[in-house]
């Protein structure tokens, strides 16, 4: 390897290989460094059940899906929307639609033909792009005299860089190569950061399952259900999601994840409202629910009359006491607004994805660090997070796309 490598990006995410594809266009040639023996581990997981790539909806609402830091990524996210993430993906041969929920895939629903086009393109002399790739290579800081270090299969290696991208990830899946083990690293110079949390995540009931109930439904859907917060910001929304061995998770329940998480830290637990027949009004339940049902069961008569049965019946089994299923105004109240408190979240290495990390104010307006010249941050090591259904993905592109050009201007400043 060349003793001063023109440009050193650290991690093979979509991120890092975004300010790759910016740095290689402009004729640079670009070293990137990741742990794993080959990038895009991450990427390619999150397409085994169909790539996400973006959302189809106006921009205007796409940009307020970024919680407290959609103000922060609004002009990252303005310079590479989610029209110009399906022109990025059509400039290398793969085509995409708009799926009914809004979400934008690949025709053929896989990450690997885009990866591996995208890697093809940025290897590729005859375009102008230089990529060289060092796998195996887990980034431990910088020497004394500023080259960054690295353990590799041949031992300790260190390379100067005339500049660095950072594209590390967050602290999920970290079998993928994001363990968060770079957080005390940018500490150590002086760089501000918020601790990492689960996103997207699952979460424990209190007190857990009953013996029964995990037996026996975990791992099965709640269908066509609704879920209500009683948080700062009123939240409502319809879905589905999973009873696990501990308690819940799946979409919804990742849709909720950040103010679930942030109440249980405020009050040691988090209690949302399960409506079970989102479709039907309180009115019509109670009617139905007081509709005399002679000698058949309880049971029978919810299934019969609200075709409510199997894991909808069980839970209200599961939460309510007794007394309740004898009085049919309570019984209907439960069914429309079951009340199910959580505990905690599920631990980080599980959760989809992670709020926190390098936080914006450390950083310049092109994501350098203010206290590092010349090493810039992007991807999911900033501290942001959004919910699944292509806001992610985009936003790690975004945020590479503007770490590479703000790499690119310093290097032809200087």
């Amino acid at each position: 390897m060349n003793p001063l490598s023109p440009i050193a990006i650290i991690g093979g995410g979509p991120a890092g290989l975004m300010a790759a594809d910016v740095l290689c266009q402009a004729g640079y040639a670009v070293d990137v460094f990741d742990t794993m023996p080959s990038v895009g581990r991450k990427f390619l997981l999150a397409g085994k059940g169909g790539l996400n790539l973006t959302h189809s909806e106006d921009f205007a609402l796409f940009s307020t899906r970024f919680g407290a830091r959609s103000a922060d990524l609004y002009a990252l996210l303005q310079a590479f929307d989610p029209a110009t993430v399906r022109a990025w993906a059509a400039s290398l041969g793969v085509s995409t639609f708009v799926g009914t929920s809004g979400r934008v895939f690949p025709t053929d629903m896989k990450a690997a033909p885009l990866l591996r086009a995208w890697l093809h393109r940025l290897k590729n002399p005859a375009t102008g792009r230089g990529l060289r790739m060092h796998m195996r290579h887990r980034w431990t800081g910088w020497a004394e005299d500023g080259a960054l270090t690295f353990e590799a299969p041949q031992g300790t290696v260190q390379v100067h860089a005339a500049a660095t991208v950072l594209a590390l990830g967050g602290g999920s899946w970290s079998r993928l190569g994001s363990d968060g083990a770079w957080l005390p690293l940018l500490a150590h110079k002086g760089v501000a950061t918020t601790p990492l949390l689960p996103a997207n995540c699952g979460f424990d009931v209190r007190g857990g399952w009953s013996e029964f109930f995990r037996s026996k439904y975990a791992g099965q859907p709640f269908k066509s259900v609704a879920i209500s917060l009683n948080t700062e910001e009123a939240w409502h929304k319809s879905g589905e999601f999973i009873a696990t061995a501990t308690g819940v998770e799946g979409g919804l329940i990742y849709a909720a994840s950040q103010q679930l998480r942030n109440d249980i830290s405020r009050n040691g637990s988090a209690t949302l409202q399960l409506d079970l027949l989102p479709h039907l009004p309180l009115e019509r339940v109670l009617a139905e629910v007081s509709h005399p049902r002679g000698t058949r069961s309880l049971s029978s008569h919810l299934k019969s009359r609200l075709h409510l049965d199997g894991i909808k019946s069980a839970i209200l089994h599961e939460v309510l006491e007794k007394s309740v299923f004898q009085n049919p105004a309570a019984l209907a109240a439960a069914i429309k607004a079951l009340p199910l408190t959580l505990q905690a979240t599920r631990p980080l290495d599980e959760a989809i994805s992670s709020a926190g990390g390098v936080k914006f104010e450390a950083l310049t307006d092109q994501l350098m660090c203010r206290n590092l010249p010349g090493v810039f941050c992007a991807g999911e090591m900033l501290d942001w997070e959004a919910p699944t259904g292509g806001y992610l993905l985009t936003a790690c592109l975004a945020t590479g796309k503007r770490a590479g050009e703000g790499l690119l201007d310093y290097v032809r400043n200087r």
